[in-house]
């Protein structure tokens, strides 16, 4: 009996210690991502394929067992009633300086209750609150869509810090959000938040006409983003080109979306030697899980 009794005490904390370290070892985080996004429906009421696309990758990757967060620009356009934004307080407040002047930033929230995601909505009143999409009523690009771009890359990034978020990708579509990888590698490369994060530039057919003014390199400068970083777009004008391929420069991977982008942008990617997802005509598949997974 006495055998007995010792044996069954000396094992007894053994099994409960395996079934703890068991549940541990099952209790894995899961994979988390960041879709920055320039458009995306129904908020732009005009059904397009990218603003399709920019609605369901979120959806696929969140039904596959990804975290989620999803961004676009709160453009005046978007009706804030009808879609139910309310603005988060305790992520507003912060200023943001462009050029010497001070640019308050607002962050709303709405659900796509139908795909169960969340969208975060970057908004200014200069920039876009007063102002529908890029173009004025008359079709003309805004003259300060270079600050808009710069202020929502900004935005973004700030707010995915309030947030103590850790992406381990990040995805941006649109050239609105072609600045971000430049931010994300300079200006925020050391911080916890950002420096495992892989970046895919999602490159579509959404070209500017009107190209950046020569002061926009300047414009750009912040600490830890220095005039060498941006030279290749110094000193003059940045049309849609030369935008995107100081993108493609500061990502780590390319996904083309489109079946006819700028063919002289597509050389350019392919001599980065850069992993790349060729455009699929297919709605999102498995394809752009398998892409985004091998980069992890």
């Amino acid at each position: 009996m006495e055998k007995l009794l010792k044996y069954q005490f000396f094992f007894v904390p053994l099994q409960y210690d395996t079934i703890i370290n068991s549940k541990f070892m099952l209790m894995k985080e899961p994979n988390r991502i960041l879709f920055i996004s320039q458009e995306i429906y129904p908020y732009l009421a005009e059904e397009t394929p990218i603003r399709m696309l920019n609605r369901q990758l979120p959806e696929l990757f969140q039904a596959s067992g990804y975290e989620t967060r999803t961004f676009m620009p709160k453009f005046g356009d978007i009706n804030e009633r009808r879609n139910q934004l309310h603005e988060v307080i305790r992520l507003s407040g912060m200023n943001l300086i462009i050029d010497d002047i001070d640019h308050p930033l607002l962050i709303k929230v709405a659900s796509i209750q139908s795909a169960r995601i969340q969208i975060y909505f970057i908004d200014n009143d200069d920039f876009f609150h007063r102002r529908k999409g890029v173009v004025d009523v008359h079709g003309v690009e805004y003259p300060d869509n270079d600050e808009r771009c710069i202020f929502y890359a900004r935005g973004v990034i700030e707010t995915v810090k309030k947030l103590r978020w850790t992406p381990n990708i990040i995805q941006c579509s649109g050239w609105m959000s072609a600045l971000a990888p430049l931010y994300l590698k300079k200006a925020y490369g050391d911080e916890p938040f950002f420096k495992d994060s892989k970046i895919v530039l999602a490159i579509n057919d959404d070209e500017y006409k009107t190209p950046f003014g020569t002061k926009f390199a300047k414009k750009l400068l912040i600490d830890g983003v220095s005039p060498n970083d941006v030279r290749s777009i110094a000193g003059f004008p940045v049309g849609y080109e030369e935008l995107m391929r100081l993108a493609v420069d500061y990502s780590d991977a390319v996904v083309f979306t489109r079946p006819n982008v700028n063919q002289r942008l597509m050389n350019y990617v392919e001599t980065s030697r850069k992993p790349i997802m060729p455009y699929k005509e297919d709605t999102p598949n498995t394809a752009y899980l398998d892409f985004y997974n091998s980069l992890l």
